[in-house]
């Protein structure tokens, strides 16, 4: 009898999690479909004529692909020197950011170090506060870092949310490990090499995602601090693209319907063209993802 009430139990808690599993695969799967469909939008009118949108302007399937606008886009003089700027901004950006993180995270992490407490007051108060556009500007033109690809990395290399993330991952690791290394002759940075970096690779790749996306995005501070075309990083010379094409456009009086074309099918392709490579790096990334955000939560 007991043995049945338990087999009836096990059977309705089983129904309870397919239901709670169907409910959430449900949410998630209509949420990833609205987050796609725009995606999917832009791909199809990035490789369709005009007439095209204009005949049915909310399709999916497209009735004739055409790769005009990514010609023109790829032919810009300007394109290739952008991704040259973007991928050095991006990836030596990066790089640089983790092991600022690093080094700066762990000394932090631990409750004797002296100061500890007043170093962290001074972080927080960077999340609330800055210098502005204009002190930052006198600040990069005084270091002599205008049309310089370093004015672009430096001043976001590291931020208060990130070494927090960090400083609490590196507190939840068993501290049993590190002693041991210490007792068997391990000093300190031998033991932030050896031990603790292995055990933080879920949280370092899902910060070097947020790093990498920030700085391949990078926009606003391309238009303060470089001027010079060829310093120029990607989003900029798409941006420039759009607006030449825009402008010939006016000045040609709009004489034909494939001229009229151009700047909507261009920004479809160059949204294509900037989001693509970098949306490459996330299946690479995503086994971390969870793990390293959740571990690495605001703990205090």
């Amino acid at each position: 009898m007991e043995q049945k009430l338990k087999r009836k139990a096990s059977i309705k808690a089983g129904w309870d999690d397919i239901t709670l599993s169907c409910i959430a695969y449900g949410i998630s799967g209509f949420f990833a479909i609205i987050c796609f469909i725009p995606f999917l939008y832009v791909i199809k009118y990035s490789l369709s004529p005009y007439e095209s949108y204009l005949k049915n302007p909310f399709s999916l399937i497209p009735d004739r692909l055409t790769t005009a606008a990514y010609k023109m886009a790829l032919g810009y003089q300007y394109i290739w020197s952008g991704y040259k700027n973007t991928l050095f901004i991006s990836f030596v950006g990066t790089a640089c950011a983790m092991i600022l993180l690093v080094l700066t995270a762990y000394p932090l992490s631990k409750n004797d170090f002296k100061g500890r407490r007043f170093i962290m007051t001074l972080w927080v108060i960077t999340m609330f506060f800055n210098g502005g556009t204009i002190p930052n500007y006198f600040l990069i033109r005084s270091l002599g870092l205008l049309n310089n690809l370093w004015a672009m990395i430096l001043p976001g290399l590291l931020g208060a949310f990130n070494l927090i993330l960090m400083i609490n991952y590196i507190k939840d690791l068993p501290t049993s490990i590190e002693e041991a290394a210490l007792i068997d002759g391990a000093n300190d940075m031998q033991v932030l090499i050896r031990v603790v970096l292995p055990l933080c690779l879920p949280i370092l790749a899902t910060l070097g995602l947020f790093t990498i996306v920030g700085f391949w995005n990078t926009y606003f501070s391309a238009i303060i601090y470089l001027t010079k075309r060829q310093m120029w990083p990607l989003q900029l010379v798409l941006r420039e693209i759009v607006f030449e094409s825009g402008a010939n456009e006016m000045q040609q009086g709009m004489e034909a319907e494939e001229r009229i074309t151009q700047p909507f099918i261009l920004k479809m392709a160059s949204i294509v063209i900037a989001t693509l490579p970098i949306m490459c790096v996330y299946p690479f990334l995503q086994k971390y993802f969870m793990t390293g955000l959740v571990l690495g939560g605001v703990k205090e």
